[in-house]
């Protein structure tokens, strides 16, 4: 017997199954692809976590809730997962970037720091802002690791009894009988369970199809350069988090030299109107992505516009305001919904499982997600 199938095993699927585990229920993963994998969104050494929210200031409850989480998963584990460097986000002063935060900032009385542009390189030298450019400094930004995050999630539940299955992809699920079981049909077998849970990320559209969730999956690229000069000015201890908005460009973000003195600094554009399918997806890095990067960095941070030591890509997975949809499904109640995280989501995938395993299991929960509701849209049976 089984109490809920967690479809996909990624950020959010993992942490899912770790918190409904830890629960006692009965726990299925299905995971298409092997555990901690590069096929999605969920990958690259590297996730940014922060706290003054540009986005939206109704994210900071489920931030404090999520940084608690994770220094609890450190602790059962014996596991470093999340690194405080300090955070810039940067922009004019008029920016979504610099504005929002310091209203989530003040709104929420996190500690930070307001940096004019001298104050921005004096402090740190390898940026090279322009004399509008303002930043705000948080003092608990920093990065997680998300394949040891999503393989961590993975041990303790299975320590705590989930059942797992890697390499297992879904062909199909429904809702059946007058008790509305769960039935979910994969390329080895079918099971049935009280509730299922949709963590399926780009796949989404796919298997939600019935929903017509407005979501849309875009090809994105995540580039380690060498820095012109040494990697000293970028190791961990001298080098923050950032989100840099310049103005009429999109933001694009980075990182300190997380593997210490090998391995680059990893940088990357927020966001991408190359829309593209997880089947379909190129993931070869053509001269014209290396150069789109290099635009963003050579005036804005000179030194780090060196050789490119490493490429990958990845996919966003994102609604039309670029908030999360987590919500039992608004037809089928045994199963729960959680999707468009891709931008800004691996950094809460430890609240999200604790949320998605409270409404698997009480129908509700304490957090307020109602501003993450699938209601807001008005296209398709939502």
């Amino acid at each position: 017997m089984i109490d809920v199938i967690v479809v996909g095993l990624g950020a959010m699927g993992s942490s899912a199954a770790y918190q409904l585990a830890r629960r006692g229920k009965r726990v299925l993963g299905l995971e298409q692809f092997t555990p901690s994998h590069d096929q999605g969104s969920s990958h690259g050494h590297s996730r940014i976590i922060r706290q003054a929210y540009y986005e939206n200031p109704a994210y900071v409850p489920l931030l404090l809730r999520a940084y608690e989480l994770w220094e609890q998963l450190e602790q059962t584990t014996n596991t470093q997962l999340l690194t405080v460097t300090g955070g810039l986000m940067l922009g004019s002063p008029a920016s979504e970037v610099f504005a929002g935060s310091l209203r989530s900032a003040r709104e929420h009385r996190l500690k930070h720091e307001v940096l004019d542009s001298a104050a921005i390189q004096r402090r740190f030298p390898a940026f090279k802002p322009t004399p509008d450019v303002m930043a705000l400094y948080e003092f608990k930004a920093g990065y997680l690791r998300p394949e040891e995050c999503i393989r961590q999630n993975l041990n303790q539940a299975a320590r705590h009894g989930a059942d797992l299955h890697f390499e297992e992809p879904i062909e199909s699920w429904a809702v059946v009988g007058a008790n509305e079981t769960v039935r979910v049909k994969t390329t080895h077998n079918t099971y049935e369970a009280e509730r299922l849970v949709m963590c399926s990320g780009a796949w989404t559209p796919q298997l939600l199809a019935d929903l017509g969730l407005p979501l849309i999956v875009t090809r994105q690229v995540m580039f380690w350069f060498d820095p012109n000069g040494g990697i000293d000015p970028f190791l961990p201890e001298r080098f923050p988090i950032y989100i840099w908005q310049p103005d009429g460009l999109r933001s694009f973000y980075g990182f300190p030299a997380t593997d210490g003195r090998t391995g680059g600094v990893k940088v990357a554009i927020h966001g991408s109107d190359n829309v593209c399918r997880p089947d379909t997806i190129d993931r070869e890095i053509s001269e014209s992505d290396i150069q789109n990067m290099r635009r963003f960095l050579a005036p804005r941070i000179p030194s780090l516009n060196g050789i490119v030591v490493n490429s990958k890509t990845c996919m966003y997975t994102t609604t039309p305001d670029e908030n999360f949809v987590v919500a039992a499904h608004p037809e089928h109640s045994p199963v729960t919904i959680a999707a468009g995280f891709s931008g800004h989501g691996f950094k809460f995938s430890s609240v999200v499982g604790e949320i998605l395993a409270d409404l698997a299991t009480k129908d509700s929960t304490p957090h307020d997600i109602r501003f993450l509701s699938p209601k807001r849209f008005k296209a398709g049976k939502v």
